[in-house]
């Protein structure tokens, strides 16, 4: 539980397991706040051990050096919480859940459709997307199965999460965060 809440640990274990993962940095509340220039806007700014997206909003997304010290800053005050900056990858939300110790079982992919969302605005799973329901009507915010994947992509797919499980030392179940780039790319 803590390699997977610790969101920068896990995601060290799996870049050093050439598992793709976005750029990313973490800033501890005690130090300076800057953005290293390896770091590519546009740049997602959460809280580094919550979950269910708490503390993920549209402001969330930042694009200068501004937007990402004030955010930074934010979640540092807001939640007393260290934070992960990750470069942003456009693409497909998808959730796919594994379940088992020993023979893991992936169940069918999920997906976090944005109906109603401009195509020009970023569609990340913020904490409104996810349990405010007028929020999510008002958007076109729905969770269905995945569609359109293709049956190599969905193999490729099982298999990374099984990794990811297996990395991670889980056990029991997860649910593993994925984007999937139009180039068919996971992160």
């Amino acid at each position: 539980l803590m390699l997977c809440k610790h969101k920068g640990i896990s995601k060290k274990i799996l870049g050093y397991h050439r598992i793709h993962v976005p750029g990313f940095t973490t800033i501890n509340r005690r130090k300076r706040i800057a953005r290293p220039k390896k770091l590519k806007f546009p740049i997602l700014v959460k809280p580094l051990k919550e979950e269910a997206s708490l503390g993920i909003s549209q402001a969330s997304f930042v694009e200068t050096d501004t937007q990402f010290k004030e955010r930074v800053k934010f979640i540092h005050e807001g939640y007393d919480n260290d934070v992960i900056a990750e470069e942003y990858i456009e693409g497909r939300e998808l959730y796919v859940s594994v379940l088992g110790n020993h023979r893991l079982q992936v169940f069918p992919i999920r997906e976090l459709v944005f109906r109603e969302v401009p195509p020009d605005e970023p569609k990340i799973a913020t904490y409104k997307a996810k349990w405010d329901e007028e929020y999510r009507k008002r958007w076109g915010l729905q969770n269905q199965f995945a569609e359109g994947l293709d049956p190599a992509l969905v193999r490729k797919i099982e298999q990374i999460c099984k990794r990811i499980y297996r990395l991670l030392t889980i056990d029991g179940y997860a649910r593993i965060d994925l984007r999937l780039t139009a180039n068919n790319e996971l992160y």
